[in-house]
């Protein structure tokens, strides 16, 4: 992709021309930041953890290393599956009408940021690549800074833990979940009702929905400080050979095959809601978009050309995913992680639990980019001190998601995925989007100790 500078007015600098150039001059590329982070976690856990033995910390980074390997798997197929069926001709039709009623800059990212945060609160995976492929079309329609354009896709993905694909409140609300902490500790789950529809989690999920649109008109860039996105020319595709009327051809473009696949998907559905054992978890949203993506492709050959272009953005997460596994491997067998989150519970009281806990989630976060990984360090601690402080639990297990949810808007791993596949670089954009975490974790702090 490339980039043209538009012409402009030489007078004071923005907050996002500060901003992004702070970015740009100290941030490194995600994976030299996973490798320093690392670094880091390695150096405190051998100072100051309770197990940082280097036997300990070195066995425990191989562990992680490896053991994220079938998670990391689950995130690509996400990331591919989802890419896959935003690109199908019917998703591209539905975009094209929703883009074609952009006029100009500001309502490009209005839309653009309500889309991403309605696809995150219903599918954070789906969320993740509806936003990067909406940014994409609205940048080729109207003239406007694509960085700007893609940190308000990405900002929607600020509220995806409030709602009900969020590993935290499924865990906690599915019934002998190996992470439903509260479960184990209680003897009961946490439904939907007590977390991500109660008024401690809504309300500040519709201020920021009602609040951010205007915060990243206010962000925007200007003048000399603006991008515009230009489409890569693609070379004209040379005429399809006619195909031959051959079996295999035959094969490729018919639909019984993914007829197959589709009713094997939505028997399955059928089969595990009639015993009571449907999970919403991450294999399930993956069976969605696959079966969805067949669907909308029909052909079977059309769906592998799909995710064979889905595959190419993929690389980084495959580079990185198995650093952050070491990272939390060390953070979690160290007591490293535990030795953080205590340190900032322990002023808590009943009142105040929710909200140290949301503090402590945003600083493991920021090592342990991760909802399911991260509440398996967290959860096992912070649900004993809310039962022993006559705490909210469901408040105190919300704040541990909104937590995680605030600090992607400067933890780049899960805007790698935005990133890749709207084709810009990562820097830029939270450059902007450190606004959208400076006002939704103020947000969602005062609910806690107002509406708890």
């Amino acid at each position: 992709m490339s980039m043209e500078t538009a012409a402009v007015d030489q007078g004071r600098r923005s907050f996002a021309a500060i901003s992004i150039d702070f970015f740009e001059r100290y941030m490194p590329d995600p994976f030299i930041l996973a490798i320093g982070l690392a670094v880091l976690v390695v150096a405190a856990a051998a100072a100051i953890a309770p197990q940082g033995t280097w036997p300990v910390i070195l066995t425990s980074w191989y562990s992680g290393l490896f053991g994220i390997l079938g998670f990391a798997f689950q995130m690509i197929l996400i990331l591919v599956t989802g890419h896959a069926l935003a690109y199908s001709p019917p998703c591209m039709r539905g975009l094209g009408w929703l883009v074609a009623k952009v006029r100009t800059p500001n309502q490009a990212v209005v839309l653009t940021f309500l889309t991403a945060a309605a696809a995150s609160w219903i599918s954070w995976g789906f969320g993740l690549v509806i936003a990067a492929v909406l940014a994409r079309e609205v940048a080729k329609q109207v003239r406007v800074d694509f960085a700007w354009l893609v940190a308000s896709a990405y900002s929607g993905f600020v509220i995806y833990a409030s709602g009900p694909s969020a590993s935290i409140p499924v865990s906690q609300a599915s019934h002998g979940n190996a992470l439903n902490v509260v479960e184990k500790v209680t003897g009961h789950i946490v439904p939907f009702g007590q977390s991500i529809f109660a008024p401690f989690n809504l309300v500040p999920m519709l201020l920021i929905l009602a609040v951010m649109p205007f915060v990243l008109l206010w962000v925007r860039p200007r003048g000399a400080e603006v991008q515009i996105f230009v489409p890569p020319q693609e070379a004209p595709a040379a005429p399809a050979a006619p195909a031959a009327d051959c079996l295999a051809r035959k094969l490729e473009r018919s639909p019984v095959g993914t007829l197959f696949l589709v009713l094997a998907g939505i028997g399955y559905a059928g089969v595990a809601l009639a015993q009571g054992q449907l999970d919403f978890d991450i294999n399930f949203i993956i069976l969605i978009f696959l079966t969805a993506g067949l669907t909308a492709h029909r052909a079977p050959i059309a769906y592998a050309a799909a995710v064979k272009n889905a595959a190419k953005q993929t690389g980084p997460l495959m580079l990185q995913f198995p650093i952050y596994g070491g990272i939390m491997g060390v953070m979690t067998s160290t007591g490293l992680a535990e030795q953080i989150s205590r340190g900032i519970e322990g002023f808590a009281t009943a009142h105040t639990l929710p909200l140290f806990s949301f503090i402590s989630s945003i600083f493991i976060s920021m090592i342990v980019p991760s909802g399911g990984g991260h509440w398996a360090v967290q959860g096992p601690f912070t649900i004993p001190a809310a039962v022993a402080l006559n705490a909210s639990i469901p408040a105190t297990t919300m704040a541990v998601a909104m937590g995680e949810e605030v600090a992607n808007m400067l933890q780049p791993f899960w805007a790698l995925p935005v990133v890749a596949i709207a084709g810009i670089g990562i820097q830029r954009v939270l450059g902007l989007t450190v606004m959208t975490f400076i006002v939704s974790t103020l947000i969602f702090a005062t609910a806690l100790l107002v509406l708890v």
